[in-house]
């Protein structure tokens, strides 16, 4: 295959934007960095040589003893499997030559997250919440209160999530919101086991996809990536404690019951 010097740079460009989409929207470091390789391979590399960490992506494409380096920020976009599923979609239609590199570059450009509607996930988000206080033993009154309580914080978590706040106040602000709206059922004694309220209502602050991605890209030898996502999974946790504790003392009720 004869690939001019233009040619390498523009599926050197073309590489880098998807393994920066995937990085961007919550893909782990290997599935980065093999996606990356097979987009630069079909594009017609002889290997794509690259460097991820947990802001950054570094890409060097080899063709005949030609070299072209590029690197790309990655801001974190939020955690996004459509945009991932769509990037893998657009790989391997390329390796089927179904799509050649024009078509590859403008399908990247297109490509928009799809978001479900924010009432619907704060509704979701409620059940899911109340759901986990019925299984702890809870009764309908606390199942309510729960509902109110997660479904007021996703609520606050979505407004400052909108308003680019730091995500790690964000947390603080609705983990406070939501232990301060479940006290109340333990203030006034609504249901059996008021207390269930506040362990349950907090459980949509778990950031558990940060967790099993560090723990996935240590275990696969990206041991610098791995450890920045755990350390701010580490750091949302201290938030949300935070902003637990604060509630408590607050008002006065302290404890749970599970």
């Amino acid at each position: 295959m004869n690939l001019t010097r233009e040619g390498q740079t523009e599926l050197t460009r073309i590489a880098v934007k998807a393994g920066q989409i995937l990085l961007q929207h919550g893909a782990e470091s290997g599935l980065v960095e093999q996606i990356t390789q097979r987009i630069g391979v079909a594009l017609g590399a002889q290997s794509i040589e690259l460097s991820v960490s947990s802001d950054a992506i570094v890409i060097t494409s080899l063709f005949e003893g030609n070299c072209i380096t590029t690197t790309r920020r990655c801001y974190d976009r939020g955690i996004n499997m459509h945009m991932v599923c769509e990037v893998l979609r657009i790989c391997v239609m390329l390796e089927k030559q179904l799509l050649n590199a024009k078509e590859v570059k403008e399908r990247l450009a297109r490509l928009e997250p799809y978001k479900y509607n924010r009432w619907a996930v704060v509704v979701m988000i409620g059940f899911s919440c109340s759901s986990f206080s019925y299984f702890f033993g809870g009764d309908l009154p606390v199942y309510i209160t729960t509902f109110i309580a997660s479904a007021c914080a996703m609520t606050l978590r979505q407004e400052l999530a909108h308003r680019h706040h730091n995500p790690f106040v964000n947390f603080a602000l609705s983990a406070f919101l939501a232990t301060t709206i479940a006290s109340l059922g333990a203030i006034y004694q609504i249901g059996a086991k008021p207390e269930l309220a506040m362990a349950a209502s907090v459980l949509l602050f778990v950031p558990g996809f940060p967790l099993i991605n560090a723990a996935s890209d240590m275990l696969k030898g990206h041991i610098g990536t791995g450890i920045a996502r755990w350390v701010f999974a580490t750091l949302l946790m201290i938030s949300v404690s935070l902003g637990i504790i604060a509630s408590m003392s607050i008002t006065g009720v302290s404890g749970w019951i599970a």
